[in-house]
């Protein structure tokens, strides 16, 4: 891992965003002091202020310990969602400091690891959870930094120190993943999206073919074999899928279990029986074949493999079940792409015959923009449809770019609602659904708690 020789403090602008409380929690966990800022409070600032690190709410420099201040023992990392006008970060300019992306303080600590960077526009956090969770349950065990909270370890983060193995996400968004240098990559999918900084399709693509032309000489890649990428010279490339007999890792004999499966995993020479999943979706049992491949490629044994799977029990927000009941189903899910809408939403409906009711919350005015029309045919694929008001995160409102565009696009013949949030009990209530579905990237999650009481009710 990177070494801080003459680093004593880490102040973080953003502290309270998934990868950058990870890294946090990391700095915390070594013997640094730890403190930064965020927007608003929210339970995962809570959990890391209880883990010691301290967070205020306000953006003023004057809240910054003058510890914090000292140039040559204080580090400070800053997320690309910060505005430029915000006052901390300038301050911190100002008075000489070089400001770290959350992305090249990441690169740093992988140096000198066996690092496996898990990309793709979709999966990301699934696939390096599932992955973890294998290789804790091998005798090689290792480190994450994970997108999101893991259920079987209540953090985004795994640390142990024995372990020369490091799983990170490689975030495409902003090209952060080019700060990465992995021994292994992973390609979970590949569609137009963050086009506010890509501009088209193409450019995204080609900084995806840049990120693999930084896996070490010798490495390994593994791509979801829907994908058409340029593979560079000197690493050795494999394939993977649900259930496509082409790729090089697949899974068959695919039985549905009550929300759940077992199957048999297909490597290349070999297969292995016996596999039971702890988690539900077809989305997530192709995520889980992209999991065991990367375990299979580094001779994790094949009992660890069947435990990691069995005992995932998935990530908060992923295809994460709030309640199943004998006529009730609810499920959250952080998806806000359309690609990622219509995988859920056909998941869902693989394991319920029940008429599917989902809430939708656009995150980001140009992500609705250019996207409405994908949105609109994903969401389609319900029976019944709630829309709520964009979210809107970092960005400043664009004229005419509102929920409405997405809305009038619907085709879908059920019930179509358009809403504010706080009015979404109430919508609820009228509907009273079988099966409920809340997605979305924004503050949709606040609604699942009063959501699961009513689906129980």
């Amino acid at each position: 891992m990177m070494a801080f020789d003459k680093i004593e403090r880490v102040y973080f602008i953003g502290i309270g965003g998934i990868g950058m409380s990870a890294i946090a929690r990391y700095f915390n966990a070594i013997g640094l002091m730890v403190m930064g800022y965020d927007k608003v409070s929210t339970p995962l600032t809570d959990q890391i202020a209880r883990e010691g690190i301290v967070v205020h709410f306000s953006d003023n420099p004057d809240l910054i310990p003058d510890d914090f201040k000292i140039i040559d023992s204080s580090l400070i990392i800053y997320t690309p969602a910060i505005p430029a006008d915000h006052k901390e970060m300038n301050y911190f300019k100002e008075i000489g400091f070089k400001l770290w992306k959350r992305s090249e303080i990441l690169g740093k600590i992988i140096e000198g690891k066996n690092g496996i960077a898990v990309s793709g526009t979709h999966g990301k956090t699934t696939v390096s959870a599932m992955l973890a969770n294998i290789l804790n349950h091998s005798d090689r065990k290792c480190n994450a930094f994970l997108g999101g909270i893991s259920k079987n370890l209540n953090s985004n983060l795994l640390l142990d120190s024995d372990s020369e193995l490091m799983i990170v996400e490689a975030d495409e968004f902003d090209r952060s993943f080019l700060h990465l240098y992995p021994e292994i990559a992973v390609v979970t999918s590949l569609d137009a999206d963050h086009l506010d900084i890509y501009e088209n399709f193409g450019n995204l693509k080609r900084s995806f073919e840049q990120f693999l032309s930084q896996v070490k000489k010798d490495g390994k890649l593994l791509l979801n074999n829907k994908i058409s990428l340029n593979i560079p010279e000197g690493i050795e490339s494999y394939t993977y899928s649900l259930d496509n007999r082409e790729s090089d890792f697949y899974a068959k004999e695919i039985i549905q279990d009550g929300y759940f499966y077992t199957f048999d995993f297909v490597y290349p020479g070999g297969v292995i029986s016996g596999f039971k999943s702890g988690f539900s979706g077809l989305i997530n049992l192709e995520n889980a074949i992209a999991a065991l491949a990367v375990s299979w490629l580094i001779n994790i044994k094949e009992e660890s493999l069947i435990k990691g799977i069995s005992e995932y029990h998935g990530v908060k927000r992923r295809f994460d079940i709030q309640y199943a009941g004998k006529n009730r189903l609810y499920i959250d899910d952080y998806a806000h792409h359309p690609e990622e809408l219509r995988a859920f939403i056909l998941s869902v409906k693989e394991i319920t015959d029940n008429p599917v009711t989902g809430i939708f919350q656009p995150h980001l005015y140009s992500r609705t923009q250019d996207f409405a029309e994908g949105f609109a045919e994903s969401l389609s694929l319900l029976d019944n449809v709630i829309i709520l008001d964009i979210y809107p995160a970092r960005e400043k409102p664009i004229p005419g770019i509102t929920s409405k565009i997405i809305f009038e696009k619907l085709s879908n013949m059920g019930e179509r609602i358009m809403c504010a949030k706080d009015q979404i009990i109430r919508v609820i209530d009228e509907m009273n659904p079988q099966v409920l579905l809340t997605m979305g990237a924004g503050d949709i999650d606040q609604l699942t708690g009063i959501l699961k009481l009513k689906m129980e009710e």
